[in-house]
């Protein structure tokens, strides 16, 4: 489901700034430390197949986010918890992925080490399922 889906221009919704500062000007951090709410104004294609949002903070500026920059409100005002996860791919093998991370590695005998190469590959992978 896409968050065309969910919201329409209009709707109220909160930026995260952790997931966007380091593309942010300092005016725009500073205009979303005082209201981290923004009301969309337009949709965008960010990369071929995402959709982004363009929000008008609290300054009156206007800025795009990325779909996962931001989190939905309910009527409420409360943050709609987002699933990460789709049904499809609910089965065990996805279940013990889902946790699995990868840390770049550094060290030459990190880096030909087999175990550390398989664990990248599988980390790689489940972002595609």
């Amino acid at each position: 489901m896409s968050i065309l889906d969910k919201v329409k221009i209009g709707n109220s919704v909160q930026v995260n700034l952790e997931l966007s500062k380091d593309r942010l000007t300092k005016e725009t951090i500073d205009a979303i430390n005082v209201s981290s709410l923004g009301k969309i104004s337009d949709f965008r294609i960010t990369d071929g197949k995402g959709i982004g949002v363009v929000l008008k903070l609290s300054n009156g500026k206007e800025q795009w986010f990325f779909e996962d920059e931001i989190d939905l409100l309910d009527e409420n005002g409360n943050v709609i918890k987002k699933n990460y996860y789709k049904k499809e791919n609910s089965n065990f093998i996805f279940y013990f992925l889902r946790g699995l991370n990868y840390e770049n590695k550094n060290k030459v005998i990190d880096l030909v080490n087999p175990i550390n190469f398989f664990i990248w590959l599988v980390v790689s992978f489940k972002d595609i399922f």
